[in-house]
């Protein structure tokens, strides 16, 4: 008796697991977007913290603004690139480009010049863009 109950108890607990639905498929995908512009001062103080505002493009209603990846090409080198979530379950986008700005701390850890490298695409190669600002440490 006590078999065929835990058999049944196994059977209506795989019956309910497997009626649930679960995707597991995310509905969306990280995307790049181009940077079109940023602000930056015109020096830095060393051990200051900084905001630096940049300008991207949405490239259809599907897409949002994520977060910042900044990454150490060199010492005091940064590339910036902005990511996107792009919905991947709406089958109708609007299709027109929006700019919309956003922002990230930066603090000046060292003396020398920093050079920033914003990602502003790809090249008809398949070559990753950037366009450099350099600004110098008082």
């Amino acid at each position: 008796m006590k078999k065929r109950f835990f058999t049944f108890l196994l059977l209506v607990a795989g019956l309910t697991i497997s009626s649930c639905s679960n995707d597991s498929s995310p509905n969306f995908k990280f995307v790049p977007l181009p940077i079109i512009s940023a602000e930056l001062p015109e020096s830095f103080t060393l051990g200051h913290t900084y905001k630096i505002s940049v300008t991207y493009a949405l490239p259809d209603g599907c897409t949002h603004f994520s977060n910042f990846h900044v990454t150490d090409k060199d010492i005091t080198t940064r590339n910036v690139v902005i990511f996107g979530t792009e919905r991947t379950d709406q089958e109708v986008c609007t299709e027109a480009i929006v700019e919309e700005t956003a922002t990230f701390n930066f603090v000046v850890l060292y003396s020398e010049t920093y050079i920033f490298r914003f990602w502003k695409g790809e090249s008809a190669n398949g070559e990753q863009e950037y366009f450099e600002v350099e600004v110098p440490v008082n």
